[in-house]
């Protein structure tokens, strides 16, 4: 917990892109080709956050790449499968 509190302006940043993602989701939920592009834009969003904050903390490995990706493409596959059900 005490990780948190000294690193708490590190995941700010990451907390207002999930949470802009969210309502801007909301916002155009008539268009589902925005969303697609909101949750891109989130997915991207994430990665990039990720790769700062491990890169300020000098840890910043290929396994953390690859891990930020991994969880980056499972939730797109989850949205894309939502927005686009046959």
């Amino acid at each position: 917990m005490k990780k948190l509190s000294r690193d708490i302006q590190h995941y700010l940043p990451l907390f207002g892109i999930l949470v802009a993602g969210l309502v801007g989701f909301s916002i155009f939920s008539y268009d589902r080709n925005f969303q697609a592009a909101i949750a891109v834009a989130v997915a991207v969003s994430y990665i990039v956050w990720g790769l700062v904050h491990h890169h300020i903390h000098k840890d910043l490995h290929a396994s953390v790449i690859v891990e930020y990706l991994a969880i980056a493409i499972v939730g797109l596959v989850a949205v894309f499968s939502v927005l686009f059900r046959a």
